[in-house]
């Protein structure tokens, strides 16, 4: 973070100070909410949990090396006191991001998002000092505290932010107004919680909305194959950059193909001109992520040849994404199991056959969460889907949504052990263990609450037989 006193954040934030000798103490290190994370120079962000209260740890943190606590009452140590500490994290935020003037990216969507950022980070920092969401750290949190990173060298601020409902977003954009903003798609994701596609757009839409007018340099990237996304060019006054594989994108992929190993490769055009791309991430899906990056990158001064050469040269920087780890006996393991929905599941699937081209392919699979009404239905597309594509074994793991699952494998035509239900994830792994032979390639995929990432873990510790926690 930029240096300020003491005093300049009590009265950015319309705090109290308590126990403070001297108000123009300077916080020079980061702004922390976790306390082991507290060091010289740092300021501490106390918030009651439903197990933990940071307060308890005040008293730790400085003698860390923490300048203050910013909390919601007094500590006994120096400490800057809020009656909101969420809006004054935000506060602090929002004054930081005015101060620096640094060029701020935002995207949004139902699937992608935290890919896409990471695309888009490794590209624009070629250009110059980036800062960048880690992880999906996208709520009115996360998204603060990674505003509060950049710094006086920082020109590009990339920032994901989320939503579990409308006005969410338009708050995130009040906190960090952004100049550039990015929508991927409207898709199945949380329609459980905002109850039909139509009110996700609107509430993903709240992103162009916020952005300066065109003649302010605001910037709405938008999906020319999403029809729910490209209707938002109405609701903004700033320029409006399409992208995708339409002919009616500014930016385009033409060419579209996989490699033997599962990586997309393409001719991406731009209005600047057009350059050859071959990604080291795996599947198709991908391309639309490169596609946006590619756009981000363009409206902010880079040439395609440029954008090639980074998207190609970018790998993953988010566990759990289409991790892919080959084991020493020729067995493939394919970790996508940070989350799911039906849209990046299909996409994951079809990934799984290209990479498994001529070799046995297993689909771990698990509960796609917040899907409401639609669950059913969705969970026996992908159940359906998985035997269409001639996926070698579907393994079901969990309660309803996957026997939903491997019903659907088993009305589309799965016979036999094809497809197959298991209680947890340790009964996945007895069954992998068992019956995985050298070159398979294994994907395993569900919403994170599922857990299905200790099945990716305990595949890959060879040679062991430590159960897994079934979640």
């Amino acid at each position: 973070m930029i240096t300020l006193s003491l005093a300049e954040i009590a009265e950015v934030v319309g705090g109290r100070m308590h126990d403070i000798p001297d108000a123009s103490a300077q916080v020079t290190g980061p702004v922390v909410r976790d306390s082991r994370e507290a060091g010289p120079g740092s300021l501490f962000v106390a918030f009651v949990g439903e197990r933990v209260d940071g307060h308890d740890f005040a008293a730790a943190v400085v003698e860390s090396g923490a300048v203050a606590v910013l909390g919601s009452r007094p500590v006994g140590v120096p400490a800057i006191v809020v009656d909101d500490v969420q809006a004054a994290l935000g506060a602090l935020a929002r004054h930081v991001v005015h101060r620096l003037g640094t060029t701020l990216v935002a995207l949004t969507g139902s699937a992608g998002k935290t890919s896409t950022k990471d695309l888009i980070a490794q590209v624009l920092r070629r250009k110059a000092p980036t800062v960048f969401t880690p992880g999906s750290l996208n709520n009115e949190i996360g998204l603060p505290l990674t505003a509060l990173t950049a710094t006086e060298e920082t020109r590009f601020l990339v920032l994901e932010m989320g939503a579990r409902g409308i006005g969410h977003i338009r708050y995130l954009c009040e906190l960090t107004p952004p100049k550039v903003g990015l929508v991927l798609n409207v898709g199945s994701a949380h329609i459980g919680e905002f109850g039909g596609r139509e009110q996700i757009a609107q509430a993903k839409g709240e992103l162009v909305e916020a952005l300066p007018p065109a003649e302010e340099g605001g910037t709405a990237i938008l999906n020319a194959d999403d029809t729910l996304v490209r209707a938002m060019a109405s609701r903004t006054k700033a320029k409006v950059l399409l992208f995708g594989e339409s002919d009616e994108a500014d930016v385009r992929a033409e060419n579209v193909r996989l490699t033997d190993t599962g990586q997309p490769s393409f001719r991406l055009h731009t209005p600047s001109g057009a350059s050859d791309v071959t990604m080291r991430l795996y599947g198709e899906h991908h391309v639309s992520n490169a596609l946006a990056a590619a756009a981000v990158a363009h409206e902010l001064g880079m040439s395609a040849d440029e954008i090639a050469t980074a998207l190609s040269e970018a790998g993953s920087l988010s566990r759990w994404r289409m991790e892919v780890t080959e084991r020493p006996d020729g067995v493939t393991v394919v970790n996508d199991a940070y989350n799911a929905n039906p849209e990046s599941m299909k996409a994951a699937l079809r990934a799984l056959v290209a990479m498994g081209k001529g070799r046995r392919t297993w689909a771990v699979l698990g509960k796609m969460a917040e899907l409401g009404d639609e669950a059913l239905a969705e969970h026996d597309a992908v159940g359906r889907l998985a035997v269409r594509l001639n996926v070698s074994k579907l393994v079901a793991v969990g309660g309803r949504e996957a026997q939903w699952l491997q019903l659907g494998a088993y009305n589309e035509g799965s016979w036999g052990e094809e497809s197959v239900h298991v209680s947890d994830a340790q009964a996945a792994v007895d069954l992998l263990r068992s019956e995985l032979r050298p070159g398979d390639v294994v994907l395993v995929k569900a919403s994170r609450s599922v857990g299905l990432e200790s099945v990716a873990t305990a595949l890959l510790e060879t040679g062991t037989e430590g159960e897994v926690a079934a979640r």
